[in-house]
């Protein structure tokens, strides 16, 4: 999904991603047509620049974005498979969620791997990175979106929408969610490759396509699914959560404000996350078709990706916060697990019988 992302982490070695795909510049090969061969090529622009951040900051940064994505969403895990014990729909998202966010980071290790040892990486190790990369931000976004839908209709039609928001339906939602996001991958799976430089010492993990109209369909790819994230899933987001916000200024429940700042954060997030990349993603996809094309756009636009990128990955370190320890029904059932641990008993302490919440709740999650 992120065009530039292993570009950032280093020079030499640079698999590109999809969603959008990364742009794709004709490069002649020794054997065959050169018509037919198309590859993605972030070295291509005869200008010259220095468009990414130091690769060693941006590695470590890498680094630690994993770590927190690993610890948070385990205990997400951990808390609604052996607490919580996945009762509703709310639950199903949550877990769903957080899987995705564990295969993004898991995916940050194997990029540095692959910039610190890249004659180690086979064609097995690539393919595998990239689908697993793509999968988990296909699916993250979509159960995003699928929360979205869910505290929408938990509060905007509560009683409309008890028999659809059961556990069966959330099951149903979540697999044809994960068998989409394997769709979507399949193509940066199937046609990832290493490709070897022996002049420079380098390899990358590169998607070939051997197809005459590649640059074409890639560009369509890009712009497609550009207009998915900025035309599809963003408005279901404002359609939805203003619906809830109408909802919770027309009542008198003392903690509405609390939740009405909460809506702001997950809006904030989503538009801090995912528009600026789209946007820039956009412009780029503009100026390899000879629009706006100057060396002082190629400098810009090359370091807002590079930018805009390393935020877009941050959000699976930020999820488990917004969607998981927020809710009060998750943070109760973490404050009793936790008082168990002589090291937590003191600050961690049980909540009371009055401080419980129905399965039903809705401030279980986001609101």
């Amino acid at each position: 999904m992120l065009t530039n992302l292993p570009n950032i982490i280093c020079k030499p070695f640079c698999p590109p991603l999809s969603f959008p795909l990364p742009l794709l510049t004709p490069r002649m090969n020794d054997t065959e047509d050169p018509t037919l061969d198309y590859v993605y090529n972030y070295e291509s622009s005869p200008c010259s620049t220095d468009a990414t951040l130091g690769s060693g900051f941006q590695t470590v940064l890498f680094l630690i974005v994993f770590l927190l994505s690993f610890i948070g969403n385990i205990v997400v895990l951990w808390v609604l498979v052996r607490v919580i014990k996945l009762k509703s729909l709310t639950d199903i998202c949550l877990l769903n969620l957080a899987l995705s966010d564990l295969l993004v980071a898991l995916s940050l290790p194997l990029w540095v791997f692959h910039a610190v040892k890249p004659r180690l990486v086979g064609d097995d190790l690539c393919k595998t990175t990239a689908g697993v990369y793509q999968i988990g931000l296909y699916s993250g976004l979509l159960f995003v979106c699928l929360i979205s839908v869910d505290r929408y209709l938990a509060i905007v039609h509560a009683v409309a929408a008890m028999r659809a928001r059961t556990l069966q339906y959330g099951i149903v939602a979540s697999v044809v969610i994960w068998i989409t996001s394997i769709c979507g991958a399949l193509p940066g799976f199937i046609f990832t490759v290493v490709s070897k430089d022996e002049e420079e010492g380098a390899a990358r993990c590169e998607q070939i396509y051997n197809v005459e109209s590649a640059k074409t369909f890639k560009l369509l790819r890009n712009f497609g699914e550009n207009a998915v994230v900025l035309f599809i899933f963003l408005p279901i987001m404002l359609f939805c959560y203003s619906r809830i916000l109408a909802v919770l200024l027309r009542t008198r429940n003392s903690n509405k404000h609390r939740a009405m700042r909460l809506i702001f954060a997950i809006v904030g997030l989503f538009l801090v996350s995912w528009v600026p990349y789209n946007v820039v993603v956009f412009l780029i996809n503009i100026k390899e078709l000879g629009i706006w094309n100057t060396c002082t756009v190629d400098r810009w636009t090359g370091m807002a990706l590079t930018i805009t990128e390393t935020i877009t990955l941050a959000h699976c370190c930020v999820n488990p916060i917004i969607y998981g320890f927020v809710g009060e029904k998750f943070r109760m059932h973490l404050r009793h697990v936790l008082s168990r641990v002589p090291i937590c008993a003191a600050c961690c302490q049980p909540p009371g019988i009055h401080s419980k919440v129905s399965e039903n709740d809705t401030s279980n999650m986001t609101v």
